[in-house]
């Protein structure tokens, strides 16, 4: 697949509301308040922002302004029902951008909507389960081959062509199908419950799949965290892993103009994230070990973490995106499953490099 570029920005408001459309008795019927929390991704053309490099600031800046008359108000008073999905058709009706690609609405840390152009809504719901594992087919001395435990986080995902609805899948709808899932994993071994005899987050993605899916027709992801870097998602046919990790550099935007900030020698704690696209291998219940992913990885992160970015020789310049490009030409002949680099200087904004299936939105 060719290669697409994507920059995304995150602003926040804090607004109440009442979504009036739910049933009788539905506690969002109330007046009630959320930290809302938006997000832009959007192809930018060449020469958009002031300068090569600014478009991470400026789009954030744009978002900002467009939401300002959201931020500490009533909701019901700008739209009649301001469900995340009507909020995120307010925002894009208003946003003056081009090559937007999908606009996001999280109205807390553990749900959210992101809409693109075409009506099609991808709703996300996060749910968390405390368990213990181990994984008998890993080599001998393998830390994953002893007991040990993790706080399993789930989100599931459902895709709907909204049409003109004012709702997609109820958030309340999702709990009571994962109710009796979580009833199965929460504070228990794993390797106990048929089915998990190996569970991989691979493994329990594909179960968790099983059972939710001919009950939710929408269902298009499962993704696992098996802790809060690395984690799996299944789609029913593909898997897709992704490995995160922070990088505290300094870095110097040389293109900015004489007496811009950002032309000075300051710097981020980046997030970044690869995600790589394998087969599942039958016998490890993996498609790629995330050990082995940060081994491979490793020499290129220590070029990155606690460096000054703007003398890597090579380095057109120390905006994401170029960064972004940087590590593809650097990971990809190591790491040949990897198909995605999101890699963001403050959160929710920064850029997405893809060469493969975008793959399920994450929550910021």
């Amino acid at each position: 697949m060719s290669e697409q570029l994507l920059y995304t920005a995150a602003a926040n408001f804090e607004a109440a509301r009442r979504v009036l459309i739910l049933p009788e008795g539905h506690r969002s019927r109330n007046f009630h308040g959320h930290s809302f929390l938006t997000e832009v991704r959007c192809a930018l053309p060449d020469g958009w922002a002031s300068f090569p490099g600014g478009e991470i600031e400026e789009l954030r800046d744009k978002l900002t302004s467009t939401i300002a008359p959201l931020d500490y108000n009533d909701l019901n008073r700008e739209l009649e029902q301001p469900t995340d999905e009507n909020l995120a058709r307010w925002v894009r009706a208003r946003l003056s951008i081009p090559g937007v690609e999908s606009i996001g609405v999280q109205s807390t840390q553990h749900e959210g909507v992101d809409l693109d152009n075409k009506e099609h809504a991808h709703i996300w719901r996060r749910y968390v389960f405390e368990s213990a594992h181990q994984l008998p087919n890993v080599p001998a001395g393998h830390k994953c081959g002893r007991m040990h435990g993790h706080g399993f986080e789930v989100i599931i995902h459902a895709d709907q062509d909204l049409g003109t609805s004012e709702i997609g899948v109820d958030y309340d709808h999702l709990d009571a199908l994962w109710a009796p899932i979580n009833s199965e994993l929460d504070h228990a071994c794993l390797n106990d419950i048929p089915g998990l005899k190996n569970p991989t987050s691979e493994v329990i993605s594909n179960w968790i799949w099983q059972r939710l899916k001919p009950q939710l027709p929408e269902l298009s992801w499962v993704t696992v965290y098996e802790t809060a870097s690395c984690g799996a998602h299944f789609d029913g046919q593909n898997y897709r892993i992704w490995k995160e990790m922070t990088l505290d550099s300094a870095t110097q935007l040389r293109r900015a103009p004489e007496g811009d900030r950002r032309r000075q020698i300051h710097g981020h704690t980046y997030t970044l994230r690869l995600h790589l696209h394998a087969q599942l291998d039958e016998l490890m219940g993996w498609t790629v070990d995330f050990g082995d992913v940060k081994q491979l990885f490793d020499p290129i992160f220590k070029r990155l973490d606690h460096h000054p970015l703007h003398e890597i020789p090579g380095l057109v310049d120390t905006d994401c995106a170029n960064l972004a490009r940087w590590i593809k030409s650097q990971a990809a002949p190591l790491l040949p499953q990897l198909d995605r680099i999101d890699l963001y200087e403050t959160r929710g904004c920064g850029a997405i490099l893809t060469w493969g299936n975008v793959g399920p939105a994450l929550p910021i």
